[in-house]
């Protein structure tokens, strides 16, 4: 939510093929989310290209099934900071 509203506030569209879910605290942390494999799976279906999830899940991304993840460009986040630059393409 805080992406879509940074992107109304700023009037610029967050990057095409983009895919991200979690909580992020007052302070800009990401908290770890449940459900991996489910979300990849549905991603997939979606045409996602690029998934943001949080660092705390890259464990449970990469013991997926090569089949699940492929196709995907994971990215791994701890910070909103680092949302931003992807949702938005500042990513240098």
């Amino acid at each position: 939510m805080i992406t879509s509203f940074l992107s109304l506030a700023l009037k610029k569209p967050v990057r095409k093929s983009l895919a991200m879910t979690g909580t992020v605290t007052y302070t800009g942390r990401v908290l770890q989310i449940t459900g991996v494999r489910e979300k990849t799976i549905t991603a997939k279906g979606s045409q996602v290209k690029m998934i943001i999830f949080p660092e705390a899940n890259r464990r449970e991304f990469e013991e997926l099934e090569d089949n699940v993840k492929q196709g995907h460009d994971a990215r791994f986040v701890d910070d909103y900071n680092q949302v931003f630059e992807l949702a938005f393409g500042y990513d240098h």
